[in-house]
């Protein structure tokens, strides 16, 4: 069987092979340990931010993913820098024959197969987000009053962070405010006729108010911070509210971390892009260099040529032949008749 894509390595090829692949081992080495970075940035980011996905969005498997992935790349690359730096040294290659075949297995199965996957999550997933934030913003919104509900008692301080941290006010605009109740109905007044009147005119019997949490202010306006009223033109003289970033946030807090996770994962799937690039060629690689060391017997500045290849036959002859092998391990020996059995059927025969 004809070896599968076979390269002839003289002497000094061999050697030139092996000091590439040190030195794309430690590039690969390096990024995977910027995967691990990256992805543990992303994955520390939606610790944060968590609140506001909803529990359906699959986005917190890509850094997930992306981190074991980092982790084997790293593996590989280390091992890979060792593997051809021995390589050149007959002496040290011995013990690394035994580690290459593995190496290659799990950097292939679990390194490229991890990659390929985190890589694929980054080019799917951050669609995913738009939907997840718009369901957990709003269910922020919805339970920024429950202050003394169990399970949301953190919302409104969460809420006010984001806010105040993002600079962003609602879901798409401080509007959004309008539509929820956000005053807990501990702190509304029974008596007072507007309370009254505001609770018996919506049909869920929510206290809506044309008002926004503290938190939407914008500290550098040079005025003070106006909450309320702000649908009525002439509340607040001088105010224009056609134009409330010169008071309130501009922008929806959806908006801002859309593109902030966003830009997290773009980032991430650049380096995961290289990294996986990264791990192909340093696999070709150390399978290159070592079928051409096997058929030298171990050392590299063995005189003469030889040949690298990735596989000893075929593809579809070499599953063939592990599959025919698998039978016959499994196939049970015929049985061998006794030899003192041959002289008795002998005996019968000629009486």
């Amino acid at each position: 069987m004809a070896p599968v894509l076979p390269v002839v390595l003289p002497l000094q090829p061999r050697i030139r092979l092996a000091q590439g692949i040190w030195l794309l081992s430690w590039l690969l080495a390096l990024v995977g340990g910027l995967t691990l970075l990256c992805s543990g940035h992303l994955l520390v980011q939606l610790g944060h931010l968590g609140t506001f996905l909803s529990p359906s969005c699959s986005f917190p498997a890509l850094p997930q993913t992306a981190l074991a992935a980092g982790a084997v790349a790293l593996g590989t690359g280390l091992g890979g820098a060792g593997a051809s730096r021995a390589s050149l040294d007959a002496a040290q290659y011995p013990p690394w024959r035994g580690v290459l075949t593995p190496l290659l297995a799990v950097g292939t199965a679990a390194g490229g197969g991890l990659l390929t996957l985190a890589l694929g999550l980054a080019l799917a997933l951050p669609v995913s987000l738009h939907r997840g934030l718009e369901e957990g913003l709003e269910a922020a919104l919805a339970h920024y009053k429950d202050t003394e509900v169990p399970g949301h008692c953190q919302a409104k301080r969460l809420m006010d962070e984001l806010q105040l941290r993002y600079h962003c006010c609602g879901r798409h605009g401080y509007k959004d405010w309008f539509g929820v109740q956000w005053v807990s109905n501990r702190y509304l007044d029974p008596n007072d006729q507007d309370v009254v009147d505001r609770i018996q005119s919506n049909v869920e019997g929510l206290y809506l108010i044309d008002g926004v949490p503290f938190s939407c202010c914008n500290p550098h306006s040079p005025r003070p911070c106006l909450q309320s009223q702000l649908s009525d033109p002439y509340a607040h003289p001088l105010f224009d509210p056609r134009q409330p970033n010169l008071n309130l946030w501009a922008q929806g807090c959806h908006e801002v971390l859309l593109g902030h996770l966003q830009g997290l994962s773009g980032t991430l799937r650049s380096v995961l892009a290289v990294t996986l690039l990264l791990q192909v060629l340093v696999l070709l690689g150390l399978r290159y260099l070592q079928t051409a060391l096997e058929g030298l017997g171990g050392i590299i500045d063995a005189e003469g040529e030889t040949q690298g290849y990735l596989f000893p036959g075929g593809l579809k002859d070499t599953l063939k032949t592990a599959w025919l092998q698998g039978g016959l391990a499994h196939k049970p020996a015929p049985e061998e008749a006794p030899p003192d059995e041959e002289p008795a059927q002998e005996a019968l025969a000629e009486a």
